[in-house]
């Protein structure tokens, strides 16, 4: 994976890394500026939670920036990133497993408070798909974390099923499993938009088998219910 794709020419994310460890004010935050897009729609994918999401990314970049140093180079940066995000995401679910609520859109609470999120506004969702949208959202929001997790990162953003898995830190063939028992999952609890009507097909998530090829600069070409659900990302 390029180092810095779709960014404007200059040091590579490695560099900017570096520079920031070795002192660099400025550096680490243009590193995080050039990826802040996926990374927090990984994060909100994940969660399912505007604010919990921001909460968590901010907690990864605060983990990130102090374990610069440390980083050996093993992957490229993009990708240890995403590792660190997701796994703070992981971790905020398992917290709240105990408590497991539905979550509602753009953010919002049972208590009426508007969520936070990172960075500019996020467009809302068309009249017309937004109930799918939602529907999608809570269906992820009903599967394991560890499935839910994978599903994002290869049917949503559309990374290859090789990187998911340097991305979670387990083997491409439980990036596979894990996504298959996803998809099954959500083939079930997604079944209902496929029958009783004459809805355009536009309209209604497609359950993929997984990506074929990466996707170009940071959109993604494929991805379970990705239709549907790209529709929040800011």
């Amino acid at each position: 994976m390029a180092e810095h794709d779709g960014a404007q020419p200059g040091r590579s994310d490695l560099e900017l890394l570096r520079a920031h460890a070795a002192g660099d004010r400025d550096a680490f935050t243009e590193l995080f500026q050039r990826h802040r897009d996926r990374l927090w729609a990984v994060a909100l994918r994940t969660i399912g939670d505007r604010e919990e999401a921001a909460d968590a990314l901010q907690d990864a970049m605060l983990s990130a920036h102090r374990a610069a140093a440390r980083f050996r180079g093993d992957s490229a940066v993009t990708t240890w990133l995403h590792r660190i995000v997701v796994n703070a995401c992981l971790d905020r679910i398992r917290r709240r497993q105990a408590h497991a609520t539905v979550p509602l859109p753009d953010g919002v609470h049972t208590d009426g408070e508007p969520g936070r999120h990172t960075g500019g506004a996020e467009p809302a969702a068309p009249a017309r798909d937004h109930d799918t949208a939602l529907v999608v959202r809570q269906a992820l929001a009903a599967l394991p974390a560890e499935q839910r997790a994978a599903l994002v990162l290869v049917d949503v953003q559309g990374y290859p099923v090789a990187e998911v898995a340097a991305m979670l830190g387990v083997a491409e063939g439980t990036v596979k499993s894990r996504c298959a028992r996803g998809r099954a999952r959500l083939a079930v609890l997604l079944g209902h938009l496929r029958t009783g009507g004459d809805a355009p097909a536009a309209d209604v998530p497609r359950l993929t088998s997984g990506n074929r090829r990466r996707p170009e600069g940071v959109g993604s070409s494929s991805g379970a219910s990705r239709q549907a659900v790209s529709q929040e990302e800011p």
